[in-house]
């Protein structure tokens, strides 16, 4: 029998309902959401938020965040290999050029591709959560914030440690990691410094990934001082990444790096957040590995940028406002030498009533870009808090994204792009529903967006070329539906988490003869994990992955992961599609069937 994603849930939730012996979980209330301007708990957000926790992160079966995004409902995606290499980042049927990922609050989007966000993804050891908003966040951010954001939190203390961390398993795999604390008087640091390795789960699919961060804090007793430096380098063997796939000899090298300086000042009712930063992104393509000139990209975008974010608490509210302005350089043998200038403005303010059990959160970003000129981004959230368990909310917002430098200049035997390209638009809405109590959630989310002037590359006879053109209309609506569950056997935690996503396109036809567009969103998406504890110190977990996409494919992956903690050390076994189910994710490219991952870890303070 195939199991749908309705069916999956009823059997899970059936199982929490036999447990008789509950325990209270920690409230995710304690975590202040900062991927939002102003700050707030978890609960008061009027908007469809995913914190993925560090004790999330630790039952996950994941080494990477690629792996790690999989497993949230809503968010698709698409990887081309083992170990997130290479992966694309979709959230709620929108294209990987319109989710925005940040690092500590600071964007790190790159104006040639949104194909390079997931280059700039950290090592989950350094991640203290992970911050998904769904739906518009221009509002919150500017643009590119299209169908949603992605914060990465890296941690701000881990004491006086060292941990050392070695893993191997199928098609090569050799990971290495060692991650270094130090807790001084007045300031903490973080090291962290790591090496994956595969020979390739099929031909041309090896690659070599090199990763090293540091994290600073001064002045940690007064006014801190916070300083990350990150820089990711990845080689691999892209056999049909990206061309058809008899392109088998395609070879990509990537580096990516961040150095960003930030502060925390709070003065009575005022706090401002100061943040300095330069994201640097490198890409190299060739065509055929053997003889790099038949066909090479070389791109390189740098990105210098100051932003300073503001809130102040009144009588009528909080207040937040702020200003972020960047300058963009790129240098390509593709699509030529390119600069930048932009700024992004923004005002809110959250009111409270009824005993502060409604808020109601207007806001505008306007932002300014040198070859787009002024934008606007108005948008609405309204949240009504019924008793301390239940909150209904909604929002409205209106959202853009401008063209990258590919949709404006790449060219190739085949492509064109167009100068003359519009910027994308789009008006969202959402209403939703969260229930909290104890050891049980349940969250519900009811979205609708209409989206104009979308990128499409047509053409109208067969021999012409492929030219970028903003023509494509598409009204994309759906629900989500989350729940979570703890419970306890014997002396032991259990818990249960499920997820699921309803999606429906509607593009609208147009005119020319031949067009590139396609909808392959994830049309039924369905999640699920089950952690699990009968011993001391041994924990399982098992993760299960429904996809249906609009193009009628689905498939089903199951992964799973054993730990067992003996003092100083984790010792873990990671198995991936332990079914060995055929499937691909991205144009045509075969996932790897069944493969296993050992690991060692030792940490001493």
């Amino acid at each position: 029998m195939k199991l749908t994603p309705l069916f999956l849930f009823l059997a899970v939730f059936s199982i929490t309902t036999q447990a008789q012996e509950l325990e209270k979980e920690q409230q995710l209330d304690s975590v202040v959401i900062t991927s939002t301007r102003i700050d707030l708990p978890f609960s008061k957000n009027s908007r469809t938020i995913t914190v993925i926790t560090q004790e999330d992160i630790k039952k996950s079966a994941t080494t990477n965040v690629a792996d790690l995004l999989q497993q949230v409902a809503g968010v698709d995606v698409r990887r081309r290999g083992t170990a997130g290499m290479q992966a694309d980042l979709y959230i709620r049927g929108g294209g990987f050029d319109q989710t925005l990922l940040l690092i500590d609050g600071i964007k790190v989007e790159d104006a040639q591709t949104g194909h390079h966000t997931m280059n700039m993804a950290l090592p989950i050891e350094v991640i203290e959560r992970v911050e998904i908003i769904k739906g518009p966040a221009a509002r919150i951010f500017g643009q590119n914030a299209f169908t949603g954001a992605v914060n990465i939190v890296t941690k701000k203390n881990i004491g006086n440690s060292v941990s050392l961390n070695a893993q191997a398993g199928s098609y090569g795999q050799l990971h290495g990691s060692v991650m270094v604390g130090s807790q001084l008087e007045n300031s903490s640091h973080i090291v962290q410094v790591s090496r994956n390795t595969s020979d390739g789960y099929r031909h041309n699919t090896d690659y070599d990934n090199q990763n090293y961060f540091i994290k600073s804090s001064f002045n940690t007793n007064k006014t801190p001082i916070n300083l990350i430096a990150s820089f990711q380098e990845r080689k691999f063997g892209a056999n049909g990444f990206y061309a058809s796939p008899s392109a088998i000899n395609q070879y990509e090298e990537t580096q990516a790096s961040l150095i960003g300086i930030s502060s925390e000042i709070k003065k009575d009712k005022l706090t401002l957040k100061p943040k300095l930063y330069w994201k640097r992104n490198q890409d190299m393509y060739v065509f055929v590995r053997q003889d790099p000139s038949i066909y090479r990209n070389l791109h390189q975008t740098n990105k210098v940028g100051a932003s300073i974010d503001a809130s102040y608490r009144s009588n009528i509210g909080i207040t937040g406002f702020g200003i972020d302005v960047a300058k963009v350089y790129l240098s390509s043998n593709n699509l030529g030498s390119r600069n930048r200038f932009m700024t992004t403005m923004f005002l809110e303010h959250r009111f409270t009533f009824i005993d502060d059990k409604l808020d109601i959160t207007p806001g505008v970003a306007v932002n300014y870009f040198s070859d787009f000129k002024f934008h606007a981004f108005p948008g609405l959230d309204v949240g009504y808090t019924l008793n301390d368990e239940l909150k209904i909310y909604g929002n409205i917002g209106y959202t853009y994204r401008i063209p990258t430098y590919t949709d404006l200049f790449y060219s190739d035997p085949t492509t064109l792009g167009n100068e003359n390209l519009d910027p994308e638009e789009a008006i969202a809405e959402e209403l939703g529903i969260k229930f909290h109590t104890g050891n049980f959630s349940l969250s519900f989310a009811a979205f609708n967006r209409d989206s104009k002037k979308l990128i499409d590359f047509v053409k109208e006879n067969e021999t012409d070329l492929w030219q970028a053109t903003s023509i494509r209309d598409l009204n994309t609506k759906g629900i989500e539906f989350n729940a979570a569950y703890g419970f306890k056997l014997g002396a032991f935690k259990q818990n249960i988490r499920t997820g699921y996503t309803f999606l429906e396109d509607d593009l609208k036809a147009v005119s020319s003869n031949f067009s590139r567009y396609s909808i392959n969103s994830l049309k039924h998406h369905a999640t699920a994990s089950l952690q699990t504890q009968f011993i001391k110190n041994l924990s399982q977990n098992i993760i299960y992955k429904y996809a249906e996409r609009t193009s009628g494919e689905s498939y089903a992956v199951v992964d799973a992961s054993v730990n067992y903690n003996l003092k100083a050390f984790e010792i873990s076994i990671l198995a991936n599609n332990i079914f060995n189910t055929t499937y691909t994710e991205t144009n045509l490219v075969p996932m790897p069937k069944g493969n296993l991952l050992f690991g060692v870890k030792y940490t001493f303070k």
